[in-house]
């Protein structure tokens, strides 16, 4: 699926069968810019007089945008990854009907890189794809987690609702951007400036970790208008870093995702000391203010990965001891909240035991009678009996593949595994920014296999993007052996 322009070896040139002069730029025709800019003035003109001046400002920007990334291509993925962990936790439907603000965004983003690439191919640029050594296993497992649940369910009898095709959804949605990234991002400049916009983002991310658990009012007050989970209990804001992804795993997970790459970018000399210190202190500080125990086991699987795959790191951790301490001072109050709980006289957290409750109350008898062969249902989300809560959910990863898809979609899972683990391993060795997206979803992966055992992490929202922005880069280089 990688893009590739440019000719073969040894080829010769040879005037485009468009006609148009060989020295001249495609993506600067007067006409390519010019033409859809004045399509869009003219719709939000029309657009103001049927609807009010916020609609039509609204209507114009997203036409634009539209426009923009027609024109610009990789300024979709910019966009998505700059806008992602703070629009990401506002709930499904509170500002646009049905969707998440992410969700919408991603759609016109694609809309746009749609358009822009049928509009290439019609002026007659040649855009060849390759089928790489990762693309079966993954469109195995796409396949498995979408088609085959809805399909189960049309051969029991059973029409799927709206919450079944709902929940596909977040895969179809990583996928589009695995491909996204894989046509749009191609040389190593685009590599880089996407790593720091991934590493930046996430910095910000763990500076509101921290300033939430330090209980800073007017940070609490602006999580409290759109970024707080409904079934969440308002306490609970002040002792763990939700932050604007309104959950504080997938805060864990997105900082520490993106302190992996951090540091597999300065173990390469890409990043200089400056860079790396002022970013490492609040993913370090936010990664622990998240407040959850699964964040601090996933940084000690990161950080074990990265020492293998960078033994050189050994010595550079001790200088970096400093930083690290001050990390930690700043996130403790939530390391010593949640600690604090193993006191409370339930001999441990009592989340814990909300998990276990409904794991064999509720799942455990849902699988059994061999459903967990071939699935249950593509929605692992039941509605709660009681009336303290409205739903309950099913919070362990390889359980997640048994429910949706069965046996095939976790054997679909683990082939996929193998080959993701291999071909990050052979990225990992290159010197270039590439190379620190490999180390990055070598570590990752394995993450997500050990805590997989107690969360769901693959598709966890904000961090699973992520993931799958790392399997572009890695994937779209599984040709290259250098």
């Amino acid at each position: 699926m990688t893009a590739v322009g440019t000719p073969p070896p040894g080829a010769t040139a040879h005037r485009p069968p468009s006609g148009r002069s060989p020295g001249r730029s495609p993506g600067r025709s007067p006409v390519a810019l010019v033409a859809p800019a004045a399509g869009a003035v003219v719709a939000v003109t029309a657009a103001g007089a049927v609807v009010g001046p916020l609609e039509a400002v609204a209507a114009g920007a997203a036409l634009a945008l539209l426009v923009g990334v027609a024109v610009r291509p990789v300024a979709a993925v910019h966009v998505y990854v700059a806008t992602l962990p703070f629009v990401a936790g506002i709930e499904r439907g509170s500002l646009i009907p049905l969707l998440r603000p992410n969700e919408a965004l991603f759609a016109l983003l694609v809309a746009g890189a749609v358009l822009g690439a049928y509009l290439r191919f019609v002026r007659g640029d040649e855009v060849r794809f390759r089928f790489g050594p990762l693309d079966l296993p993954l469109l195995v497992f796409v396949l498995f987690s979408t088609l085959w649940p809805v399909a189960w369910l049309l051969l029991r009898g059973t029409v799927p609702t709206g919450s079944d095709l709902a929940a596909l959804l977040p895969v179809v949605k990583l996928v589009g951007l695995l491909v996204l990234v894989r046509v749009t991002i191609r040389t190593g400049d685009q590599l880089l400036r996407l790593a720091r916009l991934v590493i930046r983002t996430a910095a910000v991310i763990g500076v509101i970790a921290v300033l939430q658990t330090l209980q800073f009012r007017p940070v609490l007050a602006v999580l409290e208008t759109n970024w707080m989970d409904p079934n969440l209990d308002p306490v609970e804001l002040t002792e763990r870093g939700t932050t604007t992804l309104a959950s504080s795993i997938a805060t864990g997970d997105y900082v520490v995702i993106a302190l992996a790459l951090l540091v597999g970018l300065a173990a390469r000399g890409l990043v200089g000391r400056r860079e790396t210190v002022l970013a490492a202190l609040p993913l370090l500080a936010g990664a622990l203010a998240a407040g959850q125990f699964s964040t601090w086991a996933s940084a000690v699987v990161v950080g074990a990965g990265l020492l293998v795959l960078h033994p050189p790191l050994r010595r550079i951790a001790v200088r970096l001891l400093p930083v690290a301490v001050v990390g930690v001072l700043l996130g403790l109050p939530a390391f010593v909240t949640r600690v604090a709980e193993f006191g409370d006289g339930y001999g441990v957290p009592r989340s814990w035991l909300g998990r276990w409750d409904n794991l064999v109350t509720f799942y455990l008898p849902g699988l059994g009678d061999l459903r967990w062969v071939l699935g249950v249902s593509p929605d692992s989300v039941l509605q709660a009996p009681e009336t303290w809560r409205d739903e309950i959910y099913l919070e362990y990863g390889y359980l997640q593949f048994l429910w949706v898809g069965g046996v095939p979609l976790l054997i679909a899972f683990l082939w996929l595994s193998v080959r993701v683990l291999r071909s990050a391993r052979e990225c990992a060795a290159r010197p270039d920014v590439a190379g620190a997206y490999g180390s990055t979803l070598w570590v990752v992966w394995w993450m997500v296999l050990v805590l997989s055992v107690i969360d769901i992490h693959l598709v966890l929202r904000g961090a699973g993007e992520l993931i799958f922005i790392c399997l572009a880069v890695v994937s779209g280089r599984a040709h290259d052996r250098g």
